[in-house]
């Protein structure tokens, strides 16, 4: 726009115009870039919890959630539900309760095992004896891991078995190892065991498998050889510990 001056000069001006803020930029604009703190939910490691106590259940949810490479598909409060949960979402990972009910843990750990010989299951549990760490390996857990594992140690844990690792603390593997290059009780052995804990004699212990009252005393021996222990009292209790019966 041209303009006169006092003196009769003309000028050019140019009209004012307001600059428009810059366009905000999207991760679009970026093909590329992705976000720092959070992975897509399809890299993200898939777990499903698998235990009777819902205290522990919501505490596993809330600190696996808050972990940006691992996400919570799904909650199982027996191992029966554990099961029908992972032929539904076939987990990443599952990390499994070993005593619960409908189904328990090692016979959870079998029937998925049935559907995907290479599913991966870590075991979290309270219970170190080395029967049971030696049930839930042989059956086919990756991993078996107490309670009162630190939380991070716990998420190592969950990363590594994703990962095709085995994953047995050293004190947890040396019991293994243990049970693994002792004498195992025969399945006979284990159903004297059994009665006897439940305070029965000799006689009554026959009488419910249908063989002599000899034949259960030749039994009770060598149960006390290969448990070393001198009484039934010890080998109910030392036998409750291995987890070899459950009272």
């Amino acid at each position: 726009m041209k303009t006169k001056t006092k003196s009769g000069q003309t000028t050019t001006t140019r009209p004012f115009r307001r600059d428009r803020a810059p366009k905000p930029q999207s991760e679009s604009d970026h093909p590329g870039r992705r976000s720092a703190t959070a992975l897509p939910k399809r890299s993200r490691i898939r777990v499903l919890i698998a235990d009777d106590h819902t205290v522990v259940r919501e505490g596993l949810v809330s600190l696996i959630q808050r972990k940006p490479d691992m996400t919570v598909i799904g909650e199982a409060k027996d191992g029966r539900e554990a099961v029908d949960l992972w032929k539904q979402h076939r987990p990443d990972v599952t990390l499994l309760d070993l005593r619960m009910p409908e189904l328990d843990g090692v016979s959870a750990i079998k029937e998925i095992r049935d559907q995907d010989e290479h599913a991966r299951i870590l075991v979290l549990t309270t219970f170190d004896g080395d029967e049971d760490i030696f049930r839930a390996i042989q059956a086919g857990a990756k991993g078996y891991l107490l309670k009162d594992v630190p939380r991070e140690a716990l998420m190592d844990s969950i990363r590594r078995v994703n990962a095709g690792e085995t994953c047995v603390p050293v004190h947890l593997a040396a019991k293994l190892a243990e049970r693994v290059s002792g004498e195992t009780l025969s399945s006979r052995e284990v159903d004297v065991l059994k009665l006897m804990a439940q305070g029965k004699s000799n006689k009554e212990i026959g009488a419910a498998l249908f063989i002599s009252e000899g034949t259960v005393k030749s039994h009770v021996k060598a149960i006390f050889a290969k448990m070393n222990v001198i009484s039934r009292t010890e080998a109910v209790a030392s036998a409750t510990r291995r987890g070899l019966i459950h009272l």
